[in-house]
């Protein structure tokens, strides 16, 4: 009964055109295995090449790949998604070129001996860091926290002028309740680089080698991430060991700050683009049947990534993969000769590395109204893996159903869904911006990992990706969207 009820959705179209139910699975499943994973890797190579320069939000690199999917949703028969007829929604979005890998020295001894940390291994040039040289005694600042309210400061009693942190990400409090949210706004890079500058610190180690461009430029402030080994090894000699000193952080919510007695060097050469702007690229299918076609369903994925800080980080499973499936799902639908009943958006959204800019773009300035959206249905991470897991999925059934249908009649891969589970950590996906404006959302990820994730790292490129799982994710959202678009 499933499986015929999915198919009786998207034939409606057809038989209302007195059009044969044969031929109408017959053009959709012509359309459906026209999907080739082929395809996909290859749009996937495009966006990853080095030419986008990492696709940083807010660079020529980034405005470059908006207009290449701008292009091909042109090709493809998808209409400009603005009402001024163009497909790019444009935003402020300052962002940081590295230069070089700089470097990351330390200093041991009265006659300063230096050894010299490697890149990529090691550690990552900051994303905003400022340019220059620094140099300066080390201290363990935890969290780099001061929440008096919450009785936890990372910094009481220290004396910071001239002095290089070494900082954790994140906050102490591991917990997902209405507590987290107390700690949720000291959780922000940008709050704790800003406090650390002005308690008098002139530089950072961040305990996370994980490229970020969603940090502060500070001027004159310089920093690295640094992997928790290097964390190690600055531990030395101090009594102390580092793993268990943050482990005593997050137990006891009680901070563990120390000087470490040991000198770092940290060069950097950056350029600062304080003025630049980045985009959204949005596409429209207008829905084909005449009183539906006034409702959307509205398909999301960032299609930034990371940049080149300090070489090229390709940004392919995060989330040129997520990009590409939306795309060909795009193209699918464009060409298929069952129409979707109701009005689709593609949303190919930039900014989100650097802090959700795009999402929260278009949540201020929708293209389609609100009330007037069936759902908004997120991919992040798409392409590697065997199955297939929809956040959000069972608090709305009438939804999901449209897609589980499909993979049990054409697709046979493992399909899970969870509930909506409140958050009270900072928003970290573009979903999360649609939910907290109160729209249903759905979040596609892919699960059964098949090959090492190397996240915001070098080595995220298209050798990295399942093109098999890519494939099948944009054959499901054809089949869903069709489905669920044509549902009354």
């Amino acid at each position: 009964m499933v499986a015929k009820h999915l198919l009786f959705a998207l034939l409606l179209s057809f038989i209302a055109s007195n059009t044969h139910s044969q031929e109408a699975e017959k053009s959709i499943l012509a359309t459906f295995h026209s999907i080739s994973s082929h395809d996909l890797l290859k749009d996937a190579a495009e966006l990853t090449s080095a030419k986008y320069g990492g696709r940083l939000s807010g660079s020529p690199g980034y405005l470059q790949a908006a207009q290449w999917v701008a292009e091909e949703l042109k090709k493809a028969g998808v209409k400009p998604g603005l009402s001024d007829g163009t497909y790019l929604q444009y935003f402020p979005n300052a962002y940081s070129e590295v230069l070089s890998p700089g470097s990351l020295t330390l200093l041991k001894g009265k006659q300063n001996q230096e050894k010299g940390y490697n890149f990529p291994e090691d550690y990552f040039p900051g994303s905003n860091s400022a340019s220059g040289t620094v140099t300066g005694e080390v201290v363990y600042v935890g969290y780099g926290i001061s929440a008096p309210e919450l009785g936890y400061d990372d910094y009481s009693n220290l004396d910071l002028k001239g002095k290089i942190l070494l900082m954790e990400t994140g906050v102490p409090y591991g917990k997902n309740d209405s507590i987290q949210l107390k700690w949720e706004p000291y959780s922000y890079h940008r709050y704790k680089f800003q406090h650390a500058k002005e308690l008098g610190a002139v530089g950072l180690l961040y305990v996370s080698k994980i490229a970020n461009p969603n940090t502060s430029f500070l001027k004159d402030f310089i920093y690295a991430h640094v992997s928790e080994a290097v964390a190690g090894e600055l531990f030395e000699g101090t009594g102390q060991k580092y793993t268990e000193t943050k482990a005593e952080i997050t137990k006891g919510l009680k901070p563990s700050s120390l000087l470490l007695n040991k000198r770092v060097r940290i060069e950097a050469k950056t350029k600062h683009f304080p003025d630049s702007r980045s985009c959204n690229v949005i596409g429209v299918i207008e829905g084909s049947d005449p009183s539906l076609k006034e409702e959307a369903i509205v398909m999301g994925a960032h299609l930034d990534a990371v940049g080149s800080p300090g070489t090229l980080f390709p940004g392919a499973l995060d989330n040129a993969s997520g990009s590409v499936d939306i795309l060909a799902t795009a193209r699918a639908l464009a060409a298929s000769k069952v129409k979707p009943a109701r009005t689709i958006i593609f949303i190919f959204f930039g900014g989100e590395e650097c802090g959700l800019y795009g999402s929260k773009k278009y949540v201020e300035a929708p293209v389609w109204p609100k009330e007037k959206v069936v759902c908004m249905i997120n991919l992040d991470m798409v392409g590697n893996g065997t199955g297939f897991f929809l956040a959000n999925g069972k608090t709305h059934p009438s939804i999901l159903k449209y897609f589980t249908d499909a993979n049990e009649k054409y697709l046979h891969r493992e399909m899970n869904a969870s509930e909506v589970r409140v958050s009270f950590s900072r928003p970290r996906t573009d979903g999360a911006i649609f939910e907290k404006d109160g729209y249903k959302v759905l979040h596609l990820y892919t699960s059964g990992t098949v090959k090492p994730v190397y996240y915001h790292h070098p080595l995220d490129n298209t050798e990295a990706l399942t093109p098999e799982i890519m494939e099948d994710a944009a054959k499901l959202l054809y089949l869903g969207i069709l489905g669920l678009a044509a549902d009354k």
